[in-house]
């Protein structure tokens, strides 16, 4: 099956057919990758309605979430506010992150699960996003290892041929500067999940931190 609705209008209306497309929990692998770390600028690329913005911020963070669709961006910003995170340590923005430019520089730059099933040049983004990146700071990629075993296969071929990257391949798609970028972390890392039907399962996830030297 072959998705050719623009990526903006397809976001937009997975955000709109669902009272809440997420847990509103922060992501596991992103807490266990970022934990530990002091606090400083944080950009959350894709970040959908908040979850792991909001937990940046609460951890000292002066975080700002981006996402594609305005509804997303709506809710994180409700959510934010529900939770009582200061305005000036919280911002959302919506814009398309294959068009998405800015100056400045940021200490943690995170991307969690930043697929798509529509057109989306992902390893441009990343690297775009390493560019923001300041000198002994962080970007920190979280994707899927597999589909989790609710996807049917209507799910799967919605994807295409996608294959998903192990953390060497991610590393080798950037394509980052070895003299400017250290390995902090490419490995595999489960988690407990649940699926839409409420089963319980495992899911594998790849984690890669690189520092910018």
């Amino acid at each position: 099956m072959h998705i050719d609705t623009p990526p903006a209008q397809f976001w937009e209306n997975r955000y709109t057919d669902s009272d809440g497309l997420w847990s509103g929990n922060a992501n596991a692998s992103l807490v266990y990758a970022v934990s530990g770390s002091t606090p400083g600028t944080a950009l959350d690329l894709g970040c959908g309605e908040g979850a792991d913005t909001i937990w940046l911020a609460d951890r000292g963070w002066i975080a700002t979430g981006i996402d594609i669709s305005p509804t997303a961006v709506r809710r994180a910003t409700d959510a934010a506010r529900a939770a009582g995170v200061p305005d000036d340590r919280i911002r959302f923005v919506t814009a398309d992150l294959s068009s998405w430019h800015e100056d400045g520089s940021y200490d943690l730059v995170a991307a969690s699960f930043l697929h798509s099933p529509v057109e989306f040049p992902r390893s441009d983004v990343l690297r775009n996003a390493a560019g923001l990146v300041a000198r002994n700071g962080h970007l920190v990629i979280v994707s899927h290892a597999a589909f989790p075993p609710w996807a049917d296969a209507d799910a799967r071929e919605g994807h295409g041929d996608h294959r998903f990257l192990s953390p060497q391949e991610e590393i080798e798609a950037l394509d980052l500067d070895n003299d400017l970028w250290e390995v902090q972390v490419a490995d595999t890392r489960e988690r407990d999940a649940l699926g839409p039907d409420g089963t319980q399962a495992v899911l594998e996830d790849t984690v890669v931190v690189l520092r910018r030297l």
